[in-house]
Formats: C-alpha cells, sequence, structure tokens
C-alpha cells in the first residue's frame, strides 16, 4: 500500500516493517521515510515545473528550492489539501519570482546600457565601479532597498513586500540608506 502523499495515515515503507510518520514535520525528521516519500513526490514537482518553464535545468533548480522551502515551512502545511498541490503552489511562486528577477535584472542592464550610450565610456566605468564599491559599504538592507528603488525603479510598495518590511519602515530604510550613501560616496544620490 503507498503512502499519501503527505506521508499520513498507517503506511508501510516499501521493503521495511515501518510506518511512515503521521505529519509532513514528522516526516521531516524520520530520514529514512522522507527520502522514501521524497522520491515518490519529487517526480511529479519537477514535471510541474518543467512543463511552466520548457527549461530542464530551470525545473531542477526550483524543484530544489521548493523543496527546501517546504522543509523549513512544513509546521504551516496544515493537511487541507494534498501535500504536491501545496508543493507545486510552492514551485509556482519560486517560478514566479525567477521571471520577476529576471525581468528586473533585464531592465537594469537595459538603463545600464542606455547611461553607457550616452556617457564617455571611461567615465562611466570609473563612476559604476565607485558607485558598486559605495553600495558594498552599506548594510544589506540599505544596498537592497537603494538598488531597487534607483536601478530597478521599484515603488515603494514593492519594495516592502520584498523584503518583508511595511511601506513605513521601507521610506526609513531608504531614507538612511541615501543618506549613508551620501557619506560613503561623497556626493549625492538623485532622488
Amino acid at each position: 500500500m503507498q503512502p499519501d502523499a503527505a506521508g499520513r495515515g498507517e503506511t508501510l515503507v516499501p521493503g521495511t516493517q515501518r510506518e511512515l510518520p503521521r505529519t509532513l514535520d514528522a516526516l521531516v525528521q524520520d530520514p529514512v521515510a522522507f527520502r522514501h516519500w521524497y522520491d515518490m513526490v519529487l517526480p511529479r514537482v519537477y514535471r510541474y515545473l518543467l512543463a511552466r518553464s520548457g527549461d530542464s535545468w530551470l525545473a531542477e533548480e526550483l524543484t530544489q528550492q521548493t523543496f527546501v522551502e517546504a522543509v523549513r515551512n512544513r509546521r504551516k502545511f496544515d493537511g487541507r489539501s494534498d501535500v504536491v498541490t501545496w508543493l507545486c503552489a510552492i514551485g509556482r511562486h519560486k517560478l514566479v519570482d525567477h521571471y520577476r528577477q529576471t525581468d528586473r535584472e533585464a531592465a537594469r542592464q537595459q538603463r545600464l546600457s542606455t547611461i553607457r550610450a550616452e556617457q564617455d565610456p571611461v567615465l562611466v566605468t570609473h563612476e559604476r565601479d565607485a558607485i558598486w564599491q559605495t553600495l558594498a559599504t552599506l548594510s544589506d538592507d540599505e544596498r537592497l532597498a537603494l538598488i531597487f528603488r534607483y536601478l530597478d525603479q521599484m515603488p515603494v510598495r514593492d519594495i516592502a513586500k520584498e523584503l518583508d518590511r511595511s511601506e513605513k519602515a521601507v521610506e526609513s530604510l531608504l531614507s538612511r540608506a541615501r543618506e549613508a550613501f551620501r557619506v560613503a560616496y561623497g556626493g549625492p544620490i538623485d532622488e
């Protein structure tokens, strides 16, 4: 008899006399049962992501991220749906995040290319290096906030979602980050 996808029920791991744990949390605590469950559900999650991405490398990467995220948040799984459905939802969010990041990166590169085409290449290279060196002196949150706001041109609302903060907290963070950048760079940052 096969276990249900969440590892609940009075089922046996094939080839053993061990029952699978009743919850996803307990399943993660049992390496043998977890491996069996993982081997059973992984192909379904991978196929789901491959069908939506069309890229085997990306599907593999997102499948891995999906399982890592699921293990981290296993206590959030309430059992109201099949665990594969839950995993596919996590994978879908990972895929959307990947495409958003890819779009932001493409837009960032387009803006940098436009700036480079309009200015002296030597000056642009020197200035760009100085900016990245200055950004490296800031905290991770300050650096991300400035990059999201000024390079990616994201609204504060979206930055708040990315950084898991309130909009007021992001506005305050941006203010501190701009000031820290001004001090470290020795000049103004355009607002």
